[in-house]
């Protein structure tokens, strides 16, 4: 609301001052306006809370990656604890620990797929699969001046750009 306020205020502004003395340069204007509201300070700090926010979010993809790796580590520990509980029991010829809290037992494995050549395996076990658009080709093309049916650029929007030391 104080946005909409402060951004009607300043046009306003710059209207009437641009109506009353139309030989004021822009620079001129602008920094009259400036002076008489508050619209660049709003703008200040909504870029301040949004420098705030990357900021979190920069610190938050830091965090994740640690608690990502410390999940894999976790893993892998544990996958490895496991085969070694599983290579003891089997070596030892022992097929079940019953505990209180738990039960381990040993107990034959299914057989799984190991594939040696993929060549020679017959086309009814390859699924087709549905073709993919290449964005980032389709892009190059266009912004080459090529004329591509169902594709075309589209406007250029501004771009915000800030500057922290």
């Amino acid at each position: 609301m104080y946005l909409a306020l402060a951004t009607a205020s300043y046009k306003e502004m710059h209207r009437r001052l641009k109506e009353s003395d139309p030989t004021l340069d822009e620079e001129t204007l602008a920094d009259t306006v400036e002076g008489l509201t508050d619209l660049h300070e709003i703008v200040a700090a909504i870029m301040r809370s949004a420098l705030i926010d990357e900021a979190l979010v920069d610190g938050l993809k830091l965090r994740i990656g640690d608690m990502e790796a410390r999940l894999e580590r976790l893993q892998d520990r544990a996958s490895k604890r496991r085969a070694i509980a599983r290579d003891v029991m089997t070596d030892t010829g022992i097929t079940k620990i019953t505990l209180p809290d738990f039960t381990i037992s040993i107990r034959p494995g299914t057989p799984s797929l190991v594939v040696t050549n993929e060549a020679e395996i017959p086309g009814r076990f390859f699924e087709p699969r549905e073709p993919k658009l290449n964005r980032q080709a389709l892009l190059a093309d266009l912004k080459q001046g090529a004329q591509i049916a169902g594709a075309a650029l589209s406007n250029p929007q501004p771009v915000l750009s800030v500057r922290t030391k």
